[in-house]
């Protein structure tokens, strides 16, 4: 199987180009395991890596990517880093907990940091003061742009309803939104809205932690391709323009989901999975959150 040199990218409203394919880092812990990953994504034409703080391996992904980028002739701008500010740090500590980020990473700026989730951790979902803490988590998100500490920011894990919020009053718009997407939570209106905003609508769990792999109507079609399942439900939402992160540590696996741009889902495929929408979440359901 042969693997990309790079990938495409989609243009986000700020101007910047975010490759649409990317290799999420949940569950990584190790340094051994962060660099074995990392050196195999960036082998097979990854540019893109999707960390957070509450993953607890930003020092190790920064550690990883300055040791492999020379390796494979790479500078600070040939990859897009994305962090995210844990749900505890809303408010007040969002500033020190960006820098905190920063600092970990070893970076001089951080490509896309998004707002982890709507609600802060300890609180419950239905209290007001989420709203206030999410507001002014932005308005601090705001000043490092402004301050070029981060090149785009966003979202993550929001509502329609969160995502109006936000715009009505914000002086940046949000460059990216987050959240799980796969063809049994197909998100028609969160899409809607974000193309309504100019928003790049991001998908994590396209494999429903793994849940999907199965199902008769992916197996199905990913035989008539000569692919597996995963590359089918990686292809499906690439083929509407959604970006990818698809996580994995083995390098094998990491080989077989970068290798989605060489064949093309026929319509008649693309409708049959989106059937699959029903609504259901693997992943956590933001919709109560004030």
């Amino acid at each position: 199987m042969s693997c990309p040199t790079a990938g495409p990218t989609v243009l986000l409203n700020s101007g910047a180009q975010m490759p649409i394919l990317g290799l999420g880092t949940y569950k990584l812990r190790s340094q051994d395991e962060v660099l074995t990953a990392v050196d195999a994504a960036l082998g097979c034409g990854y540019r893109s890596f999707d960390s957070a703080a509450v993953y607890q391996n930003e020092s190790e992904l920064g550690k990883a990517l300055r040791e492999l980028m020379p390796k494979y002739g790479l500078t600070r701008g040939d990859v897009f880093v994305t962090s995210k500010l844990d749900p505890k740090d809303h408010g007040e500590k969002a500033r020190e907990a960006v820098l905190h980020s920063l600092d970990l990473l070893q970076l001089d700026y951080i490509d896309l940091l998004l707002i982890h989730w709507p609600g802060t951790r300890g609180m419950p979902v239905q209290d007001d003061r989420n709203t206030g803490n999410r507001a002014q988590s932005w308005i601090t998100l705001e000043e490092l742009y402004a301050e070029g500490k981060l090149k785009n920011i966003g979202v993550s894990n929001y509502t329609p309803t969160h995502m109006r919020q936000l715009v009505k009053d914000c002086k940046v718009r949000p460059a990216v939104l987050q959240v799980e997407f796969h063809p049994r939570l197909c998100q028609k209106e969160l899409r809607s809205v974000c193309a309504e905003l100019g928003v790049c609508f991001q998908a994590y769990s396209s494999l429903g932690k793994g849940e999907f792999i199965s199902d008769p109507v992916v197996a199905e079609i990913a035989t008539k391709y000569g692919r597996t399942s995963a590359q089918v439900l990686l292809r499906w939402a690439v083929q509407q323009g959604v970006p990818v992160l698809p996580k994995s540590s083995n390098p094998d696996r990491i080989k077989e989901n970068a290798a989605i741009f060489d064949f093309t889902l026929d319509d008649t495929d693309m409708d049959r999975l989106s059937a699959l929408d029903c609504g259901q979440r693997v992943c956590w359901d933001p919709s109560g959150v004030v």
